[in-house]
């Protein structure tokens, strides 16, 4: 019965999970479940609700499960820094914030040559403490995620926050981008274009842009979703992504082929790795919070 949750599109997929693990309930009752991050020191999960407003919060010592923050300007996407803190996308202010180790909270962008950023939604730290994020237009297309208002910078970019808060486009071909991850050596860059719920001729892909430092270069096809669009996702050690799905999570090798799915009866929005050993793969779908253990270990961010 645990094995009917895993469907095997590649034999290198065997070594990466374990067919006696099933996926464990920690919550339900979200509209939309989006943005985990794990905090290693408080060992907790954070993550979005977004439709409802609020931040939740999973004890990992207890199982207990709390509102963190609540109203939260419609976060989305989460990811931690380099010194432990939680840095977020809001749809409602459209900006990039993070909380300071004193629990109060700093912009760290808003505008992007003076104009106000669409509505931030997922997001990476890179290891020269540079936050990377996506700003698609979801947040301001209605009242449900945020506020609905007019693009005033008529497009829908990546960009590069760097330490001395410096913003920097540095993605412009995509429709809709909108999960984002390094790979580990973090010479590539993957994010997913989810332009199809605007465009419908826009495939549902990741694409690879190759990182030097801070020069991106032209993204190359790397996967594309055969179920719903991909969303969230993460990279563990070996390069493997896990991507969020229409019918699960999705693993793909470092070449791009299919290896493999963890299914799920919901619309899967993001996942993230935690736990002690970072080999516990969280699940954001659409109303719940779930979590499988796997033989992967994420990688640093």
């Amino acid at each position: 019965m645990v094995q009917s949750i895993y469907e095997i599109h590649d034999p290198r997929f065997n070594s990466l999970i374990h067919r006696n693990a099933g996926t464990d309930l920690l919550w339900e009752g979200g509209r939309w479940c989006e943005g985990p991050a794990y905090l290693a020191a408080g060992k907790y999960l954070v993550w979005s609700d977004i439709p409802n407003d609020r931040l939740m919060r999973w004890d990992e010592c207890d199982g207990n499960v709390s509102v963190f923050k609540q109203p939260c300007n419609n976060h989305n996407g989460h990811t931690v820094d380099l010194e432990g803190r939680l840095v977020s996308c809001e749809h409602r202010s459209r900006c990039v914030s993070r909380i300071e180790h004193d629990g109060h909270t700093t912009i760290l962008a808003d505008k992007y040559e003076g104009k106000k950023l669409n509505s931030p939604n997922d997001l990476v730290v890179k290891s020269d403490g540079s936050i990377w994020f996506t700003d698609p237009s979801y947040g301001i297309d209605s009242e449900y995620e945020g506020d609905a208002a007019p693009s005033e910078i008529d497009a829908n970019n990546v960009y590069r926050i760097d330490p001395d808060g410096t913003l920097t486009m540095v993605i412009d071909d995509m429709v809709q981008p909108n999960g984002l991850a390094f790979s580990p050596d973090e010479s590539l860059l993957y994010v997913a274009d989810t332009g199809m719920t605007h465009v419908p001729e826009c495939a549902p892909v990741i694409r690879a842009y190759p990182v030097d430092g801070k020069t991106v270069g032209a993204g190359q096809f790397y996967a594309e979703c055969d179920v719903g669009l991909f969303d969230g996702f993460r990279v563990d050690t070996n390069g493997n992504v896990w991507s969020s799905a229409g019918d699960g999570v999705h693993c793909y090798a470092p070449d791009g082929t299919l290896l493999g799915k963890i299914l799920v009866d919901e619309v899967v929005a993001n996942v993230v790795f935690g736990g002690p050993k970072k080999n516990r793969l969280f699940i954001c779908a659409t109303t719940t919070m779930r979590s499988i253990y796997v033989n992967a270990i994420g990688a640093a961010r």
